[in-house]
């Protein structure tokens, strides 16, 4: 760190710079988690990432496995998709990699040495939840901040949950997914 220093003088203080000693101090990578089911990955979804590499270095797309759900997608389906439409958005310097993580989200944090949570609120009442999740992970481990997003409007209204409704009742998803996600929802509604 590079410091001043006052010395005594009849002319007032003087500073000195100890460039015999002097080092630099590098920023510390910031690395935030965005966790959830992604399933499937919405736009909303990807919006918050490309904005969250705006505020961070790293953000790892964490997949929840929650094995009392019963999911559309495997975990390893969801991997696969996220790795391949993350390529599709603007991420800067950013690097975001998929993973799956079990229990606690803060004890994944941790191991994996993140700052930050990211959570996406779309609404009042996602506040609301979102609120008291952030406060009992900061008792937990208060060394992890909670960040919230708001998806940008066009995406406000936007769940994986809604998605999977609208497109088990014949509705039309365009424009909520990627055309990829859309596509891989198709292929496997037709399988038996």
């Amino acid at each position: 760190m590079l410091r001043f220093t006052t010395g005594d003088s009849n002319d007032g203080p003087v500073f000195y710079l100890p460039f015999a000693g002097l080092s630099l101090t590098i920023p510390a990578m910031r690395r935030a988690i965005f966790p959830g089911s992604f399933d499937p990955v919405t736009n909303g979804h990807l919006d918050i990432i490309e904005r969250g590499c705006k505020l961070f270095d790293e953000i790892i797309v964490a997949i929840l496995v929650n094995p009392e759900k019963q999911p559309f997608f495997t975990v390893e389906e969801r991997q696969q998709m996220l790795t391949g439409v993350l390529l599709e958005i603007h991420q800067g310097q950013c690097t975001v990699r998929v993973d799956s993580f079990r229990g606690l989200l803060v004890n994944y944090a941790v191991a994996q040495k993140a700052d930050a949570i990211v959570r996406g609120i779309r609404a009042i009442s996602d506040y609301e939840y979102e609120m008291q999740m952030a406060l009992m992970n900061r008792r937990l481990e208060p060394s992890i901040e909670t960040v919230f997003m708001m998806p940008a409007e066009t995406y406000s209204y936007v769940s994986s949950r809604l998605v999977k409704e609208i497109f088990q009742l014949g509705g039309i998803i365009d424009g909520l997914v990627p055309p990829l996600i859309e596509k891989r929802m198709k292929e496997k509604m037709m399988r038996p």
